[in-house]
């Protein structure tokens, strides 16, 4: 499956759920320290390892962090080619005052936001699926 590209269609489809539990972003120097399991997300960037990962496992595994976030999942296959979803469910966050950091998986967007700010946006979300 190539996913969904029709900007209406993957509004209208999009259900956001939110995951249990804390989220971090931190970084490290040598990824090979780490078992990968242990991780949600790691990323190469020149200065380190961008690493997402349960909060309680960062602070086990002696990881710093300066972002703690709630992670929701937009349920619905886009595709990675699809124009127009990211800015428009960014939009109605920023509209909201919700800062957000989104990571695109190849089956699904991943939206990670402020602890204090997990309930309202999913309320956005939920409205975003009626815009056009």
């Amino acid at each position: 499956m190539m996913g969904e590209t029709n900007l209406e269609v993957l509004l209208k489809s999009m259900t956001p759920k939110l995951n249990e539990g804390e989220y971090v972003f931190g970084t490290v120097q040598d990824i090979n320290r780490y078992n990968p399991s242990d991780m949600l997300m790691i990323f190469r960037e020149a200065e380190g390892w961008t690493v997402v990962l349960r909060k309680t496992m960062a602070e086990q595994l002696g990881i710093p962090f300066t972002y703690t976030a709630r992670w929701l999942t937009l349920s619905v296959h886009s595709s990675l080619e699809a124009v127009g979803l990211t800015a428009a469910f960014s939009n109605a966050l920023a509209k909201d005052h919700i800062s957000c950091n989104v990571v695109a998986g190849y089956y699904h967007d991943h939206i990670f936001v402020a602890p204090e700010d997990a309930e309202r946006a999913m309320a956005v979300l939920v409205s975003a699926r009626g815009m056009n």
